[in-house]
């Protein structure tokens, strides 16, 4: 894809992802994209029946029109990543007492729009937040106002609180810590709830510019590395170039330690893996003994034998220095390697064990 191209978000988009997120968030299922799928053929049948219902009822016209107002009202910036930009901070930086950081960052990490932001970046954003004091019955945020900033709880208990149909419901409480905001931030749309300080707390605030800065420029990044990865691999010469960014947008970045195992032999599979930096160890044990067998350097993958042919894991793979792999999970395996799967089958015979 040009990274000078420009695209125009479709107008519903915005609206419909913000709600899936928020379904999403609250259901946690274990499988997000059979979620994701059920989710949306399930919406395209409410919706199909809803346009019939339109045209055999004309007394829904003006309920109609005010809910088509009301989805315009939700606007969608156009902001273009650019891979190439200097996504530093330039030194912002608020002080924060070890403790306060060392909670900070755990807490950080669990949010899912920090999980592929690398330990660089992710010093940048904890170096970025500030600190926000709350009193009892402060609103933090009010539900339909614009997206300022993201924060993260370091103190205190808050309700989340949503208004429907004039009527509002307490939804949710969060005790001491958790996240909160990204929505608004990620979508530019109002916020979907109300948060209110039960008691007297502290909160860790990301603002909206160094927010969209780092974490859509670092996804941007992070998607040309993986298509100059995807890019040199034999295999996937014969997907098309959507295809591999559909691949590169699956991947998930993990980082191991040197000597740490990757995938241990006899162990059920759960993903396929390339190496994005390092090198890689195979071994294959037996009767007690591991013997190597080969090494991976960068492009290169391993993890597909278990998955094509649906056994335990055939060898184990150690990191040799400190490496980083980029991971793909079973579900997107089989969704998007389906073409390649012929040439990996043929490559298999790499794991057999030295005469």
């Amino acid at each position: 894809m040009d990274s000078s191209a420009t695209f125009e978000i479709p107008k519903g988009l915005t609206n419909a992802l913000q709600e899936f997120t928020v379904s999403l968030l609250c259901e946690k299922p274990s499988n997000i994209y059979d979620y994701a799928a059920n989710y949306f053929t399930k919406l395209s049948k409410e919706r199909k029946k809803s346009l019939n219902d339109e045209c055999s009822d004309s007394e829904d016209d003006d309920e109609n029109e005010q809910r088509y107002r009301r989805r315009k009202s939700v606007s969608a910036e156009s902001y273009v990543p650019d891979p190439y930009e200097d996504d530093a901070i330039n030194g912002i930086y608020h002080f924060k007492t070890d403790e306060q950081r060392t909670r900070l960052d755990a807490s950080v990490k669990k949010s899912f729009l920090f999980n592929n932001l690398d330990e660089d970046k992710t010093e940048e954003v904890l170096d970025a937040m500030f600190e926000r004091k709350v009193e009892p019955e402060e609103h933090v945020i009010d539900q339909g106002d614009s997206g300022d900033n993201f924060y993260v709880i370091d103190s205190g208990v808050y309700e989340v609180v949503v208004t429907s149909n004039d009527v509002a419901k307490m939804v949710a409480t969060y005790q001491g810590s958790g996240s909160f905001g990204e929505l608004a931030l990620m979508y530019n749309t109002p916020r979907a709830a109300t948060i209110i300080a039960k008691t007297s707390g502290s909160l860790w605030a990301l603002d909206r510019a160094t927010f969209r800065r780092i974490l859509m420029t670092a996804s941007a990044k992070k998607r040309k590395v993986y298509e100059d990865i995807l890019g040199s691999v034999n295999i996937l010469k014969s997907l098309e170039k959507h295809e591999r960014m559909n691949l590169a947008d699956a991947l998930e970045t993990k980082r191991i330690k040197d000597g740490q195992a990757i995938i241990k032999q006899g162990d059920d599979a759960d993903a396929f893996y390339f190496v994005e930096k390092g090198e890689c160890r195979v071994v294959i044990e037996k009767n007690g003994i591991e013997t190597e067998v080969t090494r991976l350097r960068v492009g290169d993958y391993f993890g597909e034998l278990a998955l094509i042919t649906h056994s335990k894991r055939a060898a184990s793979v150690y990191a040799e220095g400190d490496v980083s792999i980029a991971a793909l999970d079973v579900a997107a395996f089989e969704r998007l390697l389906g073409p390649c799967m012929g040439i990996m089958k043929r490559n298999t015979r790499r794991y057999e064990e030295p005469k």
